[in-house]
């Protein structure tokens, strides 16, 4: 049986549809957006949901969400709307607006359940701004106190799973960082320079993925500034943890070049990594 809808409620919906329709065609574009103060918050947003699934440009969406903040301030829907204000934005990828409406949403609704949510998408608008291995890495710093801010605010929510994740990625991508720079001083000949990016990828970042390869490259740069104890203790250390790896193979060729061993040597801050490496304290 079809539900009777009178003639007035039908023409409401049909005006409705149109003017919301033609907001819709040039979103970007304020001065031909159709005001939209005679609808309710619900229409609004579920105008907004549209934009968001249909438009390829999430601004057309953020109008209507920021519209909703607008005229029905601290309603529900309001509160609905800034959070997916900030959807919206990181979608679009305006990323310092994406902070802005996510931090507005933490400001104004901190023990909101979307709190965790808006928290992630501000460490989002972070992490997804970083870029190659070789540009400035101030990104993704700010990327990883965010993550870890969700991580240790939000430890039992579904986020935190995924900060964890992007948090491990982030910094394996400093640890690049510190490889692609120390592996340009190697190759033109600056070995102290390079074993001091080593250095620091081997005593910060010991749990990347870049660890076995920086501790080959120390061998190769001591061997080539004659620190053969410094040489050999970090091969020492590379076939502790790494025998399997090809770095490994690489150093001990290397070594074995120069008639020379994997095993500790001497006194340096490598035969204290490789005492704590024995001792089960590192890695």
């Amino acid at each position: 049986m079809v539900p009777f809808v009178s003639s007035k409620t039908l023409i409401a919906m049909a005006l409705a549809g149109a003017v919301l329709a033609a907001c819709g065609r040039d979103g970007d574009r304020a001065s031909e957006r159709v005001p939209v103060e005679n609808f309710t918050a619900e229409q609004i947003y579920k105008r907004g949901e549209y934009e968001l699934e249909n438009n390829r440009r999430p601004n057309n969406a953020v109008y209507y969400f920021s519209e909703i903040e607008r005229l029905y301030p601290y309603s529900e829907w309001a509160k609905r709307a800034l959070i997916m204000q900030a959807y919206g934005y990181h979608k679009g990828k305006k990323y310092e607006e994406a902070r802005g409406a996510a931090q507005r949403f933490i400001d104004t609704y901190p023990g909101d359940d979307d709190a965790a949510y808006a928290k992630y998408l501000l460490a989002l608008s972070y992490y997804d701004q970083i870029d190659e291995v070789g540009r400035d890495q101030g990104l993704t710093f700010q990327a990883l106190q965010s993550l870890r801010d969700v991580i240790e605010e939000y430890p039992d929510s579904e986020y935190a799973r995924s900060a964890i994740l992007k948090f491990d990625l982030a910094f394996d991508h400093l640890a690049g960082k510190e490889m692609e720079i120390g592996r340009y001083y190697l190759k033109r000949g600056h070995y102290t320079a390079a074993v001091n990016r080593f250095r620091v990828v081997v005593e910060e970042f010991q749990t990347t993925s870049h660890t076995p390869e920086a501790l080959m490259r120390l061998v190769e740069a001591y061997l080539a500034l004659g620190l053969t104890d410094e040489a050999q203790t970090a091969g020492a250390i590379l076939g502790h943890n790494f025998q399997s790896s090809p770095f490994y193979q690489d150093a001990y060729a290397q070594l074995r070049g120069r008639g020379l061993k994997a095993t500790p040597q001497g006194k340096s801050w490598l035969t204290d990594v490789y005492r704590q490496v024995i001792q089960g304290k590192w890695l």
